[in-house]
């Protein structure tokens, strides 16, 4: 029996228990709403590239399960490559302008879309549709435009690093470029809830961590130290953890506008991983001389990577994500 004395202990314990089984259902009922956030700062598609005096399409893509969903592809004169772009977890296409102003500037096509549910896209997001969305993204790019997946970098922010990894351990791209991207979502729970067992609750993965050992293109990953969204140290895990050749380019400012902080530092950084990339792949084709009558490659072919080893260390100048 409880004694008197302890009655009180019990039934401040009991009370503690069930604040924290409510918090547990809390979480695991809510989880999609703390991962997905279309309506921050807004759903609404309130502008467009031609705003800032940008040439682009407007295109509507339309999943296997039957979902249209809003893209805008953006053309760019000489195109040194097109850029499939991935964007965070929050708010949709029309609020990445100025990122679309800095890669039409480092010459590269572009194609954005919104996941289902974001912007104007039909549909409710869950992992496994989004991972549709972006496959859907890349049969546009190869097969209606008839791009050479050679000629495609996966571009990923944030949130969309986890999709972009997904597509790159698929596809033959030129390159795979992380920005300020979590190694998984139960990391990332576990980091914001520790005294939760969150890591047996979540039902969404978005495994970044996992797919690198078997990515076998160019990697860029790039993160800030100030990040106080997605920590630091999930982007140096992601860069120890990518095969060679690999690149890490450390940003300073914040989860939202550290590229923006340092501009022109951001853009030579992506100006000299695109040069890599091509130069990199160009050394993977044998040439007509490299090749012998039955087909065997006769000379060896440099796949030395990019920078192998080096770091890229200088700077370059709620419970809920919130990424753009």
């Amino acid at each position: 029996m409880v004694t008197s004395a302890l009655k009180p202990v019990a039934h401040l314990l009991l009370i503690g228990g069930l604040i924290y089984l409510v918090l547990l259902l809390y979480v695991y009922l809510n989880q999609s709403n703390m991962i997905y956030m279309p309506d921050v700062p807004s759903r609404q598609v309130g502008t467009s590239p031609q705003a800032i005096g940008l040439s682009y399409e407007d295109v509507e893509l339309v999943t296997k399960d039957g979902i249209k969903l809003q893209a805008w592809y953006l053309p760019a004169t000489q195109a040194r490559g097109t850029l499939l772009f991935l964007h965070g977890n929050a708010g949709n296409i029309s609020h990445r302008l100025d990122s679309l102003q800095l890669f039409h500037n480092l010459g590269l096509n572009t194609l954005i879309f919104d996941y289902r549910g974001y912007g104007n896209s039909a549909g409710k997001p869950d992992e496994a549709g989004i991972y549709q969305d972006a496959e859907t993204a890349w049969q546009y790019l190869t097969e209606v435009r008839g791009i050479p997946p050679g000629e495609i970098l996966l571009f990923g922010r944030s949130f969309g690093g986890a999709v972009a990894a997904y597509l790159a351990e698929l596809h033959p791209a030129l390159g795979l470029i992380l920005e300020s991207t979590f190694t998984s979502v139960p990391d990332m729970a576990a980091a914001l809830y520790p005294w939760l067992p969150v890591r047996s609750l979540t039902k969404a993965h978005y495994d970044t961590r996992s797919r690198l050992a078997s990515i076998e293109i160019p990697v860029l990953v790039i993160h800030s130290p100030d990040d106080e969204i997605i920590p630091y140290d999930h982007g140096r895990t992601l860069f120890e953890l990518a095969g060679e050749p690999k690149r890490f380019l450390q940003l300073q400012g914040d989860h939202n506008y550290g590229f923006m902080k340092s501009l022109e530092a951001y853009r030579a950084g992506w100006d000299e991983f695109i040069e890599a990339c091509n130069r990199y792949s160009n050394r993977s084709r044998p040439s007509p001389e490299d090749v012998d009558r039955e087909g065997k490659v006769s000379t060896p072919i440099d796949l030395a990577p990019i920078d192998r080893g080096r770091v890229e260390s200088e700077p370059i100048d709620s419970g809920a994500i919130y990424s753009r």
